[in-house]
């Protein structure tokens, strides 16, 4: 099992991959279509997990309060971005524009966790309790993953 760090840092590289694949699609083609639903549904089930493992590890020591606040922060707009495209027709010129301000924002988000939230967690969360937190979050993401259809039905009815 990977330690969080790991797993988190994979989901990245993979969530980038599909953020630079996105981007060259047009239109309501297929690819854009699979695409966009593969990165939907794992970064949904990813933020959740992690928020749940990572981030709530995090806000229990003193200076990561404001850095994991932060973090979940970004989530919420990241997840306002990805639930405004969800509705919006791909085909349309706003779709690739909104979908370039989430790209940007994410990419962003990304490198802001792996570049200054890892280093800061690394000196107050032990090696054993990361291999933890890493299991933690592999099958929270695993069971988040089922409840998305769930959770974007109930927003819907907000």
């Amino acid at each position: 099992m990977p330690n969080i760090y790991d797993a988190i840092k994979a989901d990245h590289d993979d969530h980038r991959q599909l953020l630079s694949l996105l981007a060259e699609t047009s239109g309501d083609s297929e690819m854009r279509q699979k695409s966009w639903q593969e990165f939907y549904y794992h970064v949904k089930a990813h933020a959740a997990a992690e928020e749940e493992t990572f981030y709530s590890t995090l806000i229990s020591k003193t200076w990561g309060q404001d850095a994991a606040r932060h973090s979940v922060h970004e989530h919420q707009q990241l997840d306002d971005l990805m639930e405004e495209l969800n509705e919006m027709d791909m085909s349309s010129p706003g779709w690739l524009t909104k979908f370039k301000t989430l790209k940007h924002e994410y990419e962003h988000h990304m490198d802001e966790e792996e570049n200054e939230v890892f280093t800061r967690a690394r000196k107050v969360v032990d090696d054993a309790k990361t291999e933890e937190i890493g299991q933690n979050f592999e099958a929270r993401k695993a069971k988040e993953r089922d409840l998305v259809d769930a959770k974007v039905e109930d927003s819907l009815e907000d």
